[in-house]
């Protein structure tokens, strides 16, 4: 099943946006099931960005109520965020090299 869904969703970080219109075209993704796959994983991607500019920010670690230092919070968020983009990518089967001609990369099968 097809779908004519060719602009990002509003939720998406401008970002995100762009890596989705590139997706959607580099790759021919038209499915729905494709559209709900890439769009969880750039879900995906816009909390690990929001999750690194955090602690980038606030350090790796941070202090608890004992003074203690500990790791940040957010460093899970950050590895389970970045597992799930990078997982949608995979279930996406996209190879390395889009479908499409471009110069400089081999030509699709």
């Amino acid at each position: 099943m097809k779908t004519k869904q060719k602009t990002a969703p509003k939720h998406l970080s401008r970002e995100a946006k762009a890596l989705w219109k590139s997706l959607l075209n580099d790759y021919c993704i038209e499915d729905s099931a494709g559209i709900v796959i890439l769009t969880t994983a750039l879900e995906a991607y816009d909390t690990m960005k929001s999750a690194e500019g955090a602690i980038r920010k606030e350090g790796m670690t941070v202090l608890d109520k004992w003074q203690q230092i500990k790791p940040h919070p957010l460093l899970t968020t950050l590895r389970d965020a970045r597992a799930q983009f990078l997982q949608g990518l995979k279930a996406l089967n996209l190879d390395i090299s889009p479908l499409r001609d471009a110069p400089g990369r081999p030509g699709g099968k």
